[in-house]
């Protein structure tokens, strides 16, 4: 697209210069970058981003959601709405901090959080339910913020303030498997901390998920009693 433009640029700035008329050079430059980039614009985005460019990379993946969020907000909208975002603010972030992870999106009644390890994710996972378990003691049951976990493991494709693929979709359905309070991970998960994290697993065996082709081993993690 832009071929044409530097050898032309380079006799018009001397064509220009040798007549004393930098201005032309300059006001074609500027046409014909403008023509250029509105050629750019009409392309197709597959045109304008190819495979290899499109960042990847293998994170475990947690996902947390509100148990009966929508029941929640209509008994008490704001109520609520401030009791999640607080329970985000002291529970949720420092926990995800600690155990070295990254939010990539807060929604309206969960968080999407990326790891580096499948351990951490896992241990963040466990802290995360426990200290909810604690913070909800003194909460009157239909007032109670519980949240279900999921984790998986797979590649990802990186965007600025997103992440998208197979494996992203996958930790949705396994968060719904979860019972409130509870942690659901995929076996992928399972093989890389078994050996690593003192919890208690229990094999839910294969899963048939909405849109997932392939059945899933799923497996319900919770701390040894």
């Amino acid at each position: 697209m832009f071929e044409e433009f530097w050898p032309d640029l380079g006799k018009v700035l001397s064509a220009g210069l040798l007549a004393g008329s930098a201005s032309l050079a300059v006001q074609w430059a500027a046409h014909k970058l403008a023509r250029g980039l509105t050629q750019l614009r009409a392309l197709p985005i597959a045109e304008l981003r190819s495979p290899a460019c499109v960042e990847r990379r293998l994170a475990a993946i947690l996902l947390a959601d509100v148990v009966g969020y929508s029941k929640l907000m209509n008994a008490d909208e704001e109520g609520t709405h401030m009791g999640f975002l607080t329970c985000r603010r002291d529970v949720i972030e420092p926990k995800v901090r600690e155990h070295r992870g990254r939010i990539v999106k807060n929604t309206g009644d969960g968080a999407l959080v990326e790891f580096g390890s499948a351990v951490d994710a896992v241990r963040c996972a466990l802290d995360l339910q426990q200290a909810m378990t604690e913070r909800n003691a003194a909460v009157p049951q239909g007032r109670r913020i519980d949240l279900r976990v999921g984790v998986n493991l797979g590649d990802v494709i990186v965007e600025l303030d997103d992440i998208y693929g197979h494996a992203v979709n996958l930790v949705a359905r396994l968060e719904s498997l979860a019972v409130p309070g509870g942690i659901c991970i995929s076996a992928d998960i399972w093989r890389h901390v078994r050996g690593s994290v003192v919890a208690e697993f229990v094999d839910l065996g294969e899963r048939q998920l909405k849109n997932i082709d392939d059945p899933v081993r799923v497996f319900a993690v919770a701390p040894l009693t």
